[in-house]
């Protein structure tokens, strides 16, 4: 797509090298130059109003959009649109809760013949680890998907099933051979299925279904194997603290591990979850207020590399508020458009400054999913843009996802995407967006 020049103008403007007054000037969908604030180039220029920063548009390597096989969950259409709205100009999409799941190549051509012409941002893709399709590793990532996720425990949905420790180890055996990436959902069954099992509306009966142990004892088989085989892995969606000290270790001996956490383990804690209010059932589930604090310290020390909504909704059928019965209800937050706020509205009231967040939001994911067109204000970069007002309040209401039943909702947050550009052209409802592979082209 070849775009109208463009100069955006801000007195902040978000750069990989800090905040300062800029000009952003585009030809072609790709930044040129970023000059002088004053300099409005040949062919005029967009100021940005006061109240206003411009930040590199973000990049969220954890959606499940769930198209084709459960569109009535969320389609590629409502998810980009929400995403656009969020200030999300990349989104990589999960491999499970799609029929075909994207664990062969074909089930990755249906995958991306489906969201071909519906998408308002670009979208890359997950492949899927399962037993016995490593030898779909070589030809899916030839065509493009950025790595492979894998579960640990039983995913939900019975076409993804998970791997055992055996099963791992293949699956990194044959990932390092081709320095390709594994993802992992760490939760070990044995611990949750020796914890009591969850059902009524007390959500202190859910949490005591999924006790730290599971995330602590799934994590250590997973750096255990990484260290065995020299294989690349990354930990999604971190809520257990507890965990910390032995990624730390491991890094320190050399194992190649990254680790995300997620919006709603920033913002929410368990004593303040509603019993029977399922709209905050995830796996694994928010924890108490300590360890969302120390995740927070994490991300302000560098033990934690980038943060991702992991935005897995459901109907609200699904999430069975009719009983408020958090064993019987579908586990996932639905939260992409409100990511960006929901971590700002974190951040800001402890100190954690702008440019750090979209360093985890942006440029942080763009590099481990391996698109280096993405997440930054700089030349050569991707014209996607974002206009930002960092001091404004708002309640969270209408959302552009197809299944709006979040914990956020009526929730204040602060923090508005006023106006978003995928490659210079502002979204407009017009699905623009393209297939990115592991180049992000």
């Amino acid at each position: 797509m070849t775009g109208t020049p463009l100069v955006v103008r801000a007195r902040r403007v978000v750069t990989p090298d800090g905040e300062r007054p800029a000009a952003v000037h585009v030809a072609d969908g790709r930044i040129t130059a970023v000059t002088d604030f004053d300099d409005a180039g040949p062919d005029g220029s967009v100021t940005l109003d006061h109240d206003e920063v411009l930040l590199p548009g973000l990049v969220d390597s954890h959606v499940h959009v769930n198209e084709p096989g459960r569109t009535e969950w969320e389609g590629f259409a409502s998810a980009t649109r929400a995403a656009a709205a969020g200030g999300v100009t990349t989104v990589v999409d999960m491999p499970l809760n799609s029929i075909p799941p994207t664990t062969t190549l074909t089930g990755l051509e249906v995958k991306r013949a489906v969201a071909r012409g519906q998408i308002s941002v670009d979208v890359a893709f997950w492949g899927g680890a399962v037993p016995g399709n490593t030898a779909e590793f070589v030809p899916m990532l030839a065509a493009g998907v950025v790595g492979f996720k894998c579960f640990l425990l039983d995913s939900g949905v019975p076409e993804f099933p998970p791997l055992d420790p055996a099963g791992l180890r293949s699956a990194l055996t044959a990932l390092a051979a081709v320095d390709g990436l594994l993802i992992a959902h760490c939760e070990d069954e044995a611990t949750i299925a020796a914890a009591p099992a969850p059902e009524g509306a007390s959500y202190a009966a859910f949490l005591a279904s999924r006790p730290e142990a599971a995330e602590e004892t799934a994590i250590g088989l997973l750096l255990a194997a990484a260290a065995e085989t020299g294989a690349r892995v990354h930990v999604v969606h971190l809520a257990d603290a507890g965990a910390l000290p032995a990624l730390r270790r491991a890094r320190a001996e050399g194992v190649r591990v990254t680790v995300e956490t997620c919006p709603h383990y920033l913002t929410f804690a368990a004593d303040e979850v509603p019993d029977g209010d399922t709209a905050y059932k995830c796996c694994p589930p928010i924890r108490q207020a300590g360890h969302r604090e120390a995740l927070w310290q994490a991300l302000a020390d560098g033990e934690i590399d980038l943060v991702v909504s992991d935005h897995s909704p459901c109907t609200a059928e699904l999430k069975r508020l009719d009983v408020g019965d958090f064993g019987l209800a579908w586990g996932g937050i639905a939260g992409l458009q409100v990511a960006l706020p929901a971590v700002w509205t974190g951040a800001r009231a402890r100190g954690v400054p702008l440019t750090r967040v979209v360093e985890l939001m942006s440029a942080a994911p763009a590099r481990l999913a391996g698109l280096p067109a993405k997440g930054a204000i700089a030349v050569g970069k991707d014209a996607d843009l974002v206009a930002f007002a960092p001091d404004e309040a708002f309640t969270v209401d209408r959302l552009e996802h197809r299944n709006p039943v979040t914990p956020y909702r009526g929730r204040e947050l602060t923090g508005v995407v006023r106006r978003t550009w995928l490659r210079g052209t502002e979204v407009d409802g017009v699905p623009r967006g393209r297939l990115l592979d592991r180049e992000g082209t």
